[in-house]
């Protein structure tokens, strides 16, 4: 585990913006929901996800209100977790 954690962190700050992360495998980032609305989270070894949040204050927001990831250029790892 600690060798995918590492390659992803790699892959995230290797990232320009958060938009670069791809929403396929193995990275498959994802904007989680609920009372993790404004968090992402990619794989690790299933089921365990690094979560994180963007570094950004006030969150960049596209005409829809969503999260505009292009704007996205830091991030907040908050935890390894398995959330399901």
């Amino acid at each position: 585990m600690a060798l995918t954690i590492m390659a992803r962190i790699g892959f995230l700050k290797n990232a320009s913006t958060l938009s670069r992360v791809p929403t396929t495998r193995p990275e498959r980032r994802h904007q989680l929901k609920g009372d993790r609305n404004e968090m992402f989270a990619i794989d690790l070894v299933h089921p365990f996800r690094l979560v994180f949040e963007p570094n950004r204050d006030p969150l960049p927001r596209r005409k829809d209100g969503g999260i505009d990831l292009e704007q996205v250029t830091a991030i907040k790892i908050l935890e390894v977790v398995d959330y399901h």
